[in-house]
């Protein structure tokens, strides 16, 4: 299920990219995000590469899943891509372009979970959150440096 979404917001694209790649604090302001257990990639060349293993709870279930996390601050992308957990693929890309006064932030997710059972009611409630996330993001970019 491929989903994309877009929003400006007024606040720098280095200050946008710094709290996107901030994983250790999901767990503080993204909804149903648990935990998060973070470490470097040991077959990685680059520092900017990690493991990130997010714990999140929805009602009496949870479910946790490590993605591989490329960070690219020249260019102001992070890639992530599942490396276990629920899903047969889990590919997503943000992206934080000047614009105005602000950023033009893109988020660009691709995933599909292996159990089809699971997946008839789990991927669209999935996909429904990802909105709620990118919310998430913008409200803790106006706490962190103001509206």
């Amino acid at each position: 299920m491929k989903r994309f979404f877009e929003r400006h917001v007024p606040h720098l694209p280095d200050r946008m990219f710094e709290i996107v790649a901030d994983l250790e604090h999901y767990p503080r302001f993204i909804p149903n995000c648990q935990a998060m257990h973070v470490r470097p990639d040991p077959s990685a060349r680059n520092a900017d590469v990690r493991l990130a293993r997010m714990t999140l709870s929805f009602g009496p279930i949870t479910q946790a899943y490590t993605s591989r996390v490329m960070l690219d601050p020249v260019a102001r992308t992070i890639r992530v891509k599942a490396v276990d957990g629920p899903f047969s693929y889990l590919d997503s890309e943000w992206s934080f372009e000047p614009e105005g006064q602000g950023t033009r932030i893109r988020f660009e997710i691709d995933f599909k979970i292996s159990n089809p059972l699971i997946a008839a009611v789990a991927e669209p409630a999935f996909a429904a959150k990802q909105e709620e996330i990118m919310r998430a993001f913008c409200d803790e970019a106006d706490r962190r440096f103001g509206e």
